[in-house]
């Protein structure tokens, strides 16, 4: 696992959090545009959350694991 340096730049936790968004969402047919719709962001932002480029903050991912029907803890699944 990478280490925490920048804190500031995403790491290998933020890419799982981005592609476990990025399946969940594509399983329920759901369009970044909808899902950023949702969130009230941009659909960039959805692109750069999927991608693991921005972080994801805690009451974000909160509300996307509400708009995409994954329970919070899905997304840590794997992770050591």
């Amino acid at each position: 696992m990478e280490t925490m340096g920048d804190e500031r730049s995403a790491n290998v936790i933020d890419r799982k959090l981005g592609q476990c968004l990025r399946t969940r969402r594509l399983e329920i047919g759901m369009s970044q545009e909808r899902l950023a719709e949702l969130l009230g962001i941009t659909f960039q932002q959805v692109q750069k959350y999927e991608k693991g480029v921005n972080r994801i903050a805690a009451s974000r991912l909160w509300d996307i694991s509400k708009a995409i029907e994954l329970p919070v803890h899905r997304f840590f699944e794997g992770l050591k």
